[in-house]
């Protein structure tokens, strides 16, 4: 059984964002620790796209930035193992995947085992994959949303932490529906990062408890 009590919150935490294109999930966490609502700096803003948005964002606002080109590497795993090593190099506590568009292979997952985070634009374990929005369009599910969960060898079916509930409405599009769960997405993220660095999540098995 999957089980563990995170970090002590007494020391303030260090974050890597893993990201593919604008990032703006990652400008939301460092928003939030800005303002003193997280007890923890982003350290690293690293993408497997040397002209992703994100990166220039990061720049802008005075943080260490870095690419790696996959094409570079003779694999996937080869790949991660280098991300590993540029992870444990900066003493990452915790990894937030934020719109990051390559799977995470199992070496990488047990490198970094509940520390890493990542955000799906659906109401999980329903939709998962890509095009998650344009999945509860077409199947005419009456609700979707956001879930922020833990990262493990399977796709997006890691240990859930938050979720929230958007109506889908009958004139939605992928893109209608997509605007409103990202609002969401900002708000959900942020909170299971500050829940994160105040201690206060465990992983019971496959759930994820949430301390007083």
């Amino acid at each position: 059984m999957e089980q563990g009590f995170f970090r002590s919150p007494k020391k303030r935490g260090r974050v890597a964002v893993l990201l593919s294109g604008r990032g703006s999930n990652f400008r939301a966490i460092h928003d939030a620790m800005l303002a003193g609502k997280i007890n923890a700096d982003i350290v690293l803003v690293f993408s497997n796209k040397a002209d992703a948005p994100g990166l220039q964002t990061a720049r802008e606002r005075g943080l260490e930035t870095l690419h790696l080109d996959p094409k570079a590497f003779p694999g996937r795993e080869a790949y991660d193992a280098a991300i590993v090593e540029e992870l444990k190099k900066r003493e990452v506590d915790l990894v937030c995947l934020a719109g990051y568009m390559k799977i995470i292979t199992p070496p990488f997952c047990q490198a970094f085992r509940n520390r890493i985070m990542n955000i799906h634009p659906a109401l999980l374990p329903s939709f998962p994959g890509l095009h998650a929005q344009k999945q509860a369009v077409d199947y005419g599910v009456r609700y979707s949303g956001a879930t922020v969960h833990f990262v493990w060898e399977e796709v997006d079916a890691g240990p859930i932490i938050l979720q929230a509930v958007v109506p889908v409405h009958q004139d939605d599009t992928e893109e209608t529906l997509a605007d409103r769960i990202l609002e969401w997405e900002h708000q959900i993220y942020p909170e299971a990062v500050r829940l994160y660095f105040e201690g206060r999540l465990e992983v019971r098995g496959r759930r994820v408890y949430i301390l007083d």
